[in-house]
């Protein structure tokens, strides 16, 4: 009787298995009559509900898109949006200004680089034509 009784306090979740056993059990035997009306009854209210809630969310998402289109906004300008604002967010991370000050820092050196190879080979050139 005691390992009965602490089976009933586990405080453990379901197990699939333990789901299936459950959903299979009929519980309906130990219900009286009048319980098994009032859960039918409860039963049809939830269901009642769940039918209006989805009426309603269709439509607030049917003015959402009147909104939408009123407004000009369609999924090409919702979609550039959120690019940019992607894009902005990414901009303003520490590793994004890092990386972008490393690379331009690379880049001014690899310009004077650049320009120093075509100094010297502009001045071979001319070194050449004199002789």
């Amino acid at each position: 009787m005691e390992a009965q009784a602490q089976g009933l306090l586990e405080t453990e979740p379901l197990q699939g298995r333990d789901e299936d056993a459950i959903a299979s059990a009929d519980f309906s035997s130990m219900l009286s009559e009048e319980e098994k009306e009032e859960l039918k009854a409860e039963l049809v209210q939830l269901e009642d509900e769940i039918t209006t809630l989805r009426q309603v969310l269709s439509a607030k998402e049917r003015h959402l898109v009147e909104i939408k289109q009123k407004l000009g906004m369609n999924l090409m300008n919702e979609l550039k949006q959120n690019f940019s604002r992607s894009w902005h967010d990414m901009q303003t991370t520490t590793a994004y200004k890092k990386t972008h000050e490393t690379l331009s820092h690379a880049g001014q050196k690899a310009t004077a680089a650049f320009s120093n190879v075509g100094t010297a080979i502009s001045k071979k050139f001319g070194d050449m034509r004199r002789k």
